[in-house]
């Protein structure tokens, strides 16, 4: 069963990159047909979907975010990474990384990592 784990600091100051990676077990992200992607919720809002790899290293990102993120992965340790450069406020977030199967906000029965609190503050 693939289990999902994200990891990275919980408190960036603003005009920072934030940098957070997802480790995968029980599966690989060289696996076909499946997009590895970052999610996030801000408090008292809804997910937003913020980009993926694909398994052949393929990258995709929302229009609204594209200028600030970028992902990445190493097959060798089987994770995949955010970054997220000159964060604001407005970056704090729950962020999570899933598999799914489709780009885009994650179909019901995708699997996600637990979540990782991140506040952006001076």
């Amino acid at each position: 069963q693939v289990q999902l784990q994200e990891s990275g600091p919980g408190l960036v100051k603003p005009s920072q990159t934030l940098s957070l990676t997802c480790t995968v077990s029980g599966g690989s992200i060289t696996t076909n047909f499946y997009y590895w992607s970052w999610i996030r919720q801000p408090p008292g809002k809804g997910q937003e979907w913020m980009g993926a790899i694909g398994s052949s290293g393929s990258t995709y990102y929302s229009p609204s975010l594209k200028s600030r993120t970028s992902i990445s992965r190493d097959t060798s340790r089987n994770h995949f990474t955010l970054q997220l450069s000159s964060v604001t406020p407005e970056d704090t977030a729950v962020y999570y990384c899933a598999r799914a199967q489709s780009l885009g906000p994650p179909e019901p029965d995708a699997t996600w990592g637990q979540g990782t609190q991140v506040t952006v503050s001076a």
